[in-house]
């Protein structure tokens, strides 16, 4: 789908606030608050807007474990990727996860109550045979930064 600059900026605003009245939003990009709401509803139905959620912020609600995991399978055929994946979808602290090239072949982000816990639901993974080979913890300590799309990488293509 190709996309223009006003499309970009309605874009960007909605990931700075989702919450943003259509009104706010015409205002913002600078059309008229039917072209700009004919504009956003093509981009709903393309996809390119998957929908709209909150960002909580954990830190105001108590302490938690945020953790990084690298996963190997023990086997690569397409039914373990396909059972490991299920799992993930099923598992609500597993909060990420990406399918990655090089040494391993997962990053899981997961969100805990402590690392206790944490260890709790890896056993029982490995307990429940999911395909896990071998893991790697790495606990965060802080998070510098996470952020929506860069829709810069957008612009630039049109350079």
């Amino acid at each position: 789908m190709k996309l223009d600059k006003i499309d970009l900026k309605i874009l960007a605003a909605l990931q700075r606030d989702g919450r943003i009245t259509k009104l706010g939003l015409a205002v913002e990009v600078h059309l008229s608050a039917a072209a700009c709401w004919e504009r956003l509803r093509r981009l709903e139905k393309a996809g390119v807007i998957a929908g709209y959620s909150a960002c909580i912020d954990a830190g105001r609600l108590g302490r938690f474990a945020t953790v990084l995991v690298e996963i190997m399978l023990k086997s690569h055929r397409q039914a373990d990727f396909q059972r490991f994946e299920a799992m993930v979808m099923r598992e609500s602290a597993i909060v990420g996860c990406d399918a990655v090239g090089g040494g391993v072949d997962y990053v899981l982000r997961v969100v805990a109550a402590d690392i206790d816990a944490y260890q709790r639901l890896v056993d029982r993974l490995l307990a429940e045979d999911v395909g896990i080979d071998r893991y790697f913890t790495y606990i965060v300590t802080k998070t510098i930064k996470a952020s929506g799309f860069p829709l810069d990488l957008l612009q630039e293509e049109k350079a």
